[in-house]
C-alpha cells in the first residue's frame, strides 16, 4: 500500500501543489550512520502537508512510522496518512493504561529498528516560529534504546519550509486575543471554500502552484556518541535527572532542526518588508536588501534556497506570491505591506526568525 499507492499519491499531491525541492543534505554524515541503526527523522511542524512531503521525500529509503494527532482522523486524510505509515495518538489522554501501551509500542518499534519520524513541537506552529519541544514520544524511544544493545539510535534533523502554508490563516486565528479554536464545521467549510476557489482559478487558467516547498537534511545525532560525550545512560538516571536530560536532548535536537530549516523566497521577502515597516520599496531596493539578508543568514550557517541560482528570479517569485495574495500592495512602482495583513506577513518571516535573533 505504502510503496505502490500512497507514495504515488503523496508524490503527485506534493508536486501538484508545490515546486518540491530537496535542498541541503549532509551526505558525508548520513553515510556514517550504521546500517542496523534505528533512524528517527526529527522535524519542524509547519503544515499538515509535512506528513505527506516527508513521506514522499524519504520513501525511496524507508517507510516511516510517525505519530499524528486525532485531527487527522478525517476522511480522506485519515486513510492517506495511515497508509503512509502513521499511527494515531490521543495526545491529551490521561488514561495511564493507554499511555503505557503507547510507550511499549514505540519502545518496541525502536528496539526493532523501525524507521520513524517525530515532530518534537507536537503541533502545528501557530505564529510561524519554532516551538518548544514536547518530549513524550522521544522519551518513549529512549526507553527502547540501550547503550549496550545491538542498535544505535540516530536522530536525523530534517527542516521543512514553504512559500505558502495551506493552513496559515487558520493557525493565526487560534492566537488572536480572545479567539476561540475554530470548530470542525468551520474548518471543513473553510477548506471546501479554499478548494472550490482554486478549482475556479484552474477553470480560468489562472491557478498557480503555491511556490516552493523545500526539505533539508542535517547531520545525524547518534545517541551512543551523545551519551558518551556527556557521560550519561538514560536507563540509569533517576526520574528527576532523566527529565532534565531529556529536556537537554530536546533542546539540542530542536536547535539542530532549526539550523536546517530552508530559507525560501517568500520568507526572505516578507522579512525585508517587515524590517522596513510601512516604508515603500522599489523592486531594485528590495533585491538589494534581500541580497544583504541572504549574506547575513549564510554567515550564521543558514541554508538558502535560491531558485535557478538566480536572485532576481527568487525575489520575483517571493514578491509575486505576496502581491497575488494582497499581503503586499504596489503603487507607483513602490511596494508596501498591507497593514491588515501584517500578522500573515510576520508568520512567514518568523519561519527564519531564529537565524536572526537580534531582528526577531
Amino acid at each position: 500500500m505504502y510503496f505502490r499507492i500512497s507514495h504515488w499519491i503523496g508524490r503527485k499531491l506534493s508536486r501538484g501543489l508545490y515546486r518540491v525541492r530537496l535542498g541541503f543534505v549532509d551526505t558525508a554524515a548520513l553515510a556514517r550512520v550504521p546500517e542496523n541503526a534505528t533512524v528517527v527523522f526529527v522535524m519542524n511542524h509547519r503544515s499538515n502537508m509535512d506528513y505527506i512531503l516527508a513521506g514522499h521525500i524519504a520513501a525511496d529509503q524507508a517507510a516511516l512510522s510517525y505519530a499524528v494527532g486525532e485531527w487527522a482522523r478525517v476522511w480522506p486524510l485519515s486513510a492517506l496518512i495511515r497508509s503512509m505509515g502513521a499511527y494515531f495518538v490521543r495526545r491529551n489522554s490521561k488514561d495511564d493504561l493507554y499511555r503505557r501501551v503507547l510507550e511499549c509500542y514505540i519502545a518496541m518499534a525502536t528496539q526493532a529498528g523501525v524507521p520513524q519520524a517525530v515532530f518534537p513541537e507536537g503541533r502545528l506552529t501557530r505564529d510561524g516560529l519554532l516551538g518548544a519541544p514536547r518530549l513524550g514520544v522521544i522519551d518513549y524511544m529512549l526507553r527502547g534504546f540501550h547503550l549496550e544493545g545491538d542498535r544505535d539510535l540516530v536522530f536525523v534533523p530534517l527542516g521543512l519550509n514553504y512559500d505558502r502554508v495551506l493552513e496559515d490563516r487558520t493557525q493565526l486565528l487560534e492566537i488572536e486575543a480572545n479567539a476561540r479554536k475554530p470548530s470542525r464545521f468551520w474548518t471543513v467549510w473553510n477548506t471546501l471554500g479554499f478548494i472550490v476557489n482554486n478549482l475556479r482559478l484552474m477553470g480560468k487558467s489562472g491557478w498557480r502552484r503555491f511556490g516552493y516547498a523545500c526539505v533539508n537534511f542535517g547531520a545525524p545525532v547518534s545517541m551512543r556518541t551523545y551519551c558518551a560525550s556527556r557521560g550519561i545512560d538514560f536507563h540509569k538516571l533517576d526520574a528527576t535527572s532523566r527529565k532534565e536530560a531529556i529536556a537537554a536532548l530536546g533542546s539540542h535536537l530542536m536547535a539542530a532542526v532549526g539550523g536546517v530549516v530552508p530559507v525560501l523566497p517568500v520568507p526572505l521577502v516578507a522579512a525585508v518588508f517587515l524590517a522596513h515597516g510601512e516604508a515603500g520599496l522599489s523592486e531594485l531596493e528590495l533585491k538589494a536588501d534581500v541580497n544583504e539578508l541572504i549574506e547575513r543568514l549564510e554567515a550564521v550557517g543558514a541554508h538558502t534556497y535560491v531558485p535557478r541560482k538566480d536572485l532576481d528570479y527568487a525575489v520575483g517569485v517571493g514578491l509575486r506570491m505576496l502581491t497575488m495574495r494582497h499581503l503586499v500592495e504596489e503603487k507607483d512602482g513602490l511596494y508596501t505591506p498591507s497593514r491588515v495583513e501584517l500578522p500573515l506577513l510576520r508568520y512567514y518571516a518568523n519561519s527564519i526568525a531564529h537565524f536572526l535573533p537580534a531582528a526577531a
